[in-house]
């Protein structure tokens, strides 16, 4: 009797152990993204004119079922942020300073943007192609909004390319600083609530 009861525990330990893994699924590919190829470009306007520049992706990946996007996530270093447009150093200085301070992306407290991918789904669903429209939430100086935009994806069972141009409107993210929406009678001084962020991501299958 002792020995029934001792092999039921076992059988029941195994069930249980069974019950709470969560093996990755057979058909489940994490592509990697290759930070050294991977490149994002961002434009910001204002009346009188535009600065654009670049910000570094330190790490992220996009997850498929063999088939489709399921998920994934972008990290961007907030504090590698720079001008490509001002060739006088302390003009761009200023510049640069000035968008990691309070006032823009606060990038002493918050120095890292993130976005998550929830669902990325073919633009035309009778004319599948490279086109698809992503959504998921962005996170910029800790507040987070959902955001869809357009990208062209092109992967096979190796690589994925994904190329997209991303409008976010800053003020949903606490950026008001210039803002006419926010600030009266602002005048040729007000800078355009949304930016642009141009990325081309590169990720790999397999990629350390």
């Amino acid at each position: 009797m002792k020995k029934l009861i001792t092999i039921s525990f076992i059988a029941a330990s195994a069930v249980a152990a069974l019950a709470f893994t969560t093996p990755k699924k057979s058909n489940e590919t994490i592509y990697k993204i290759d930070t050294k190829t991977t490149t994002a470009v961002w434009l910001g306007k204002k009346v009188t004119g535009q600065h654009t520049g670049g910000v570094n992706i330190t790490s992220g990946k996009v997850i498929t079922d063999g088939k489709n996007i399921t998920s994934g996530t972008i990290e961007f270093d907030m504090n590698s942020i720079t001008c490509t447009d001002l060739a006088d150093k302390g003009y761009n200085d200023k510049l640069i300073g000035h968008l990691k301070s309070d006032e823009f992306f606060g990038t002493a407290k918050n120095p890292t943007a993130k976005f998550e991918i929830t669902k990325a789904a073919v633009t035309d669903p009778l004319k599948p192609g490279n086109d698809y429209n992503i959504t998921g939430k962005l996170t910029i100086k800790g507040i987070t909004n959902e955001i869809t935009f357009p990208a062209l994806i092109k992967m096979d069972e190796k690589t994925m390319v994904v190329i997209a141009k991303i409008i976010v409107n800053r003020t949903k993210f606490g950026l008001v600083y210039g803002s006419a929406s926010f600030v009266e009678n602002i005048g040729d001084k007000a800078i355009s609530d949304d930016f642009e962020l141009s990325v081309n991501v590169t990720a790999g299958a397999g990629l350390k």
